[in-house]
């Protein structure tokens, strides 16, 4: 019960935007990785990074990964 006593004191009014934020550059960059799969550096570690480095993954992404044409 200490547990959900404790989920009840977070802030969720300040903590739901940036989870928000962080679903939707994920979404968007994982999108994009996978339909032009032309990187700068290996493919699968751009999911990887994307995935698992939450809101900075799709930043980098977009700013180091993405491969210009």
């Amino acid at each position: 019960m200490k547990f959900m006593a404790e989920l009840a004191n977070i802030p969720w009014n300040l903590i739901l935007p940036i989870i928000v934020l962080q679903l939707i550059l994920m979404t968007i960059a994982l999108i994009d990785v996978i339909r032009h799969q032309r990187t700068n550096g290996p493919f699968i570690m751009w999911i990887f990074i994307i995935v698992f480095v939450n809101l900075i993954g799709p930043i980098l992404y977009f700013v180091f990964g993405r491969r210009q044409v």
